[in-house]
């Protein structure tokens, strides 16, 4: 496993213990399930996930000419020390092979994941800094003022790449009060776009891992990881779905992405 150097930095005793608040049939890269695979959420909220302001910076967004899908960058929308703190509480809980709740067939997810429930305390004040930036609408459905608190991680490593697809919609989920379970939103609330929050980049030395979004014609364009950034785009399986690969990472430093799903409601 390739260790990111951020271990070293932040004190154990800022992180409580963590446990699994639910388990899933995970599939695993080259075909297979693990039956009980484990979602995590931490016994309290951590001390370094606590956030208040915004970066220094005004997050600002950016539209990707996709061929007439949507797609966007919004830049900045956490702060390095943030994202730092999102790969220790990811790497505290540990990468596996499996991915909880994910079904890709053999040879697509070529990489390591872990999935958590995080708290309103990390994921209301990202909502703050970017939600007007956000389509108020989307087909005819409203933006819900508030993410699903499962992020969805995943570690590159040397030669990982995730192989082309279609990301689905998904519920939105969230912790119960005694922190022991993680909750199904109703379900007339549904994710329509994927946040993909990258954690680091080429800055820290991460080598390709490049997010390729392909347009309707079969031709792409490639948006680079920026630590502190994110990118998003429409996912479900439409017509107007942007099709995508997490190209492939190589070289000692891993690359650390979120994925969040920005939810709407009919």
């Amino acid at each position: 496993m390739l260790a990111s150097p951020v271990h070293s930095v932040l004190d154990d005793a800022l992180w409580p213990a963590h446990r699994a608040v639910a388990h899933l049939p995970g599939s695993l890269p080259m075909g297979g399930v693990v039956p009980m695979t484990p979602v995590h959420a931490f016994e309290a909220t951590p001390e370094p996930l606590r956030w208040g302001a915004a970066p220094d910076t005004p997050a600002q967004r950016r539209d990707i000419d996709v061929g007439g899908l949507l797609a966007f960058v919004i830049d900045p929308v956490v702060s390095a020390a943030e994202a730092d703190a999102i790969v220790t509480a990811s790497e505290r809980m540990g990468y596996r092979e499996e991915a909880p709740g994910i079904a890709t067939p053999p040879g697509m997810r070529m990489n390591k994941s872990v999935h958590w429930v995080a708290d309103e305390e990390l994921m209301g004040p990202m909502f703050d800094r970017i939600g007007h930036l956000l389509p108020p609408t989307l087909q005819g459905e409203v933006l819900v003022p508030a993410f699903s608190r499962r992020i969805n991680m995943y570690r590159y490593d040397d030669q990982d790449v995730f192989n082309l697809h279609t990301d689905g919609a998904w519920p939105g989920y969230s912790l119960s009060d005694d922190r022991q379970q993680m909750l199904e939103w109703p379900s007339h609330i549904r994710s329509g776009l994927t946040m993909l929050l990258y954690l680091n980049g080429p800055e820290d030395g991460v080598q390709g891992g490049n997010t390729r979004l392909f347009k309707p014609d079969g031709t792409w364009v490639d948006v680079s990881p920026r630590k502190g950034s994110a990118l998003f785009f429409r996912h479900g399986f439409g017509m107007d779905s942007v099709r995508h690969i997490g190209c492939q990472v190589s070289g000692e430093v891993s690359k650390y992405v979120a994925r969040i799903n920005v939810m709407f409601t009919g």
